[in-house]
């Protein structure tokens, strides 16, 4: 238990760079001359890079048992290209400097869920709740920066990331390894023993479907509710809606229904919450609906993360914590977000709300998987 502490102060300054920084690069770009096709490549472009550097990185961190470390470095490295930006750096620099920023933010994340996964799992405390600290940040992070943007130009979000994640990387110093070092000898092991547990494996690809079937709404739902004749206000508070359910469930109710149904069970409740959301938005998008199925979103992504963190936890041993992180972040979500985020825009541009239905069919296709992963005592 004396770990949470430490944990929560980690997530808390993460999460709140993550949220001072991500809603406000596409401006920090555009304001330097980049057009919107060029900001739209270098995000999709981020995407990949993330996807390719992320595992490598999680293979080597715990390969050395030094994942809290790892994470450090990682942040630190973060911090400086972070406050970069304060130059007026225009294009192949300015790009350049993006991507580098995508790669040293690629491994945090999965390396602090590492950390507090495996520290949760030894403690017997809720990585739920350490979690939802973070989305609660994410949120402060964002109104704040938008604050700072405000009085002191496009380049001030990214100085408060700086600030922020060098603060993290001094947390993760302190926080607990997955893995112990020196000792009794760890058995070696390798990528094909993560690729060989089936459980992991039925995560990542429930992960996959169900929460890349978000991407279609993340990135047209306020396009969508504009041309429903929705006000930016409304709609904002609608996407509002939605973040606070996900601290809500990472909180308080999503420890509780994965405790009373079990991972499979949990699993269950998001995928249907998914497709119930995704369905609904295919047939309106009337606000007084609308106001009822984004709160959905604490079920059809918090749930369904936290369903997946109990399965790595469960089945991946600690030597492999930050590679199986990795994998998750990089495949489950990333790969599929990347993916599917293209194919959002042609199905949107086709089909428009009715684009909605492949959504939900695709988040249909992760129950037989759920089905077929080990039961568990609840």
């Amino acid at each position: 238990m004396r770990s949470q502490p430490s944990l929560i102060v980690l997530f808390t300054l993460l999460y709140a760079s993550f949220g001072a920084l991500s809603p406000f690069l596409p401006p920090l770009l555009q304001s330097r001359g980049l057009p919107p096709e060029a900001i739209g490549a270098v995000i999709g472009a981020g995407v990949i890079v993330r996807m390719a550097v992320t595992p490598a990185l999680g293979r080597a961190a715990d390969g050395r048992h030094a994942v809290c470390r790892a994470l450090a470095g990682a942040c630190l490295c973060s911090a400086l290209v972070a406050a970069l930006y304060a130059v007026p750096f225009a294009g192949a620099a300015l790009i350049a400097l993006a991507l580098a920023q995508a790669a040293a933010l690629a491994p945090t994340a999965p390396f602090a869920d590492a950390c507090a996964v495996s520290a949760a799992a030894r403690g017997g405390f809720s990585y739920g709740r350490i979690r939802g600290f973070g989305s609660a940040a994410f949120i402060l992070g964002s109104l704040g920066a938008g604050a700072l943007a405000e009085r002191l130009g496009a380049a001030a979000p990214a100085l408060a990331q700086a600030a922020l994640i060098a603060l993290a990387a001094l947390a993760a110093l302190r926080a607990p390894e997955p893995a112990q070092s020196g000792g009794a000898a760890t058995p070696t092991l390798r990528w094909s023993d993560l690729f060989a547990n089936r459980a992991f494996l039925g995560a990542v690809t429930i992960a996959a479907l169900a929460l890349g079937s978000h991407a279609l709404h993340d990135g047209f739902a306020m396009i969508y509710w504009a041309k429903a004749g929705i006000s930016p206000s409304i709609a904002g508070a609608l996407w509002s809606e939605s973040v606070a359910s996900e601290v809500l469930v990472f909180y308080l109710a999503g420890p509780w229904l994965l405790q009373s149904f079990g991972e499979r069970g949990a699993f269950a409740l998001a995928i249907c919450a998914a497709v119930l959301r995704w369905s609904v938005m295919a047939t309106t998008a009337a606000v007084s609906v609308m106001a009822f199925t984004e709160p959905l979103h604490g079920l059809s992504f918090a749930l369904l993360h936290l369903a997946a963190m109990a399965v790595i936890a469960r089945t991946v041993p600690p030597a492999l914590a930050a590679s199986a992180q990795s994998v998750y972040s990089a495949i489950g979500v990333g790969a599929a977000a990347a993916g599917l985020s293209f194919a959002s825009g042609f199905l949107f541009s086709q089909f428009g709300a009715a684009s909605f239905w492949f959504m939900a069919a695709l988040a249909a296709l992760a129950l037989p998987i759920v089905l077929a992963l080990p039961a568990t005592s609840t």
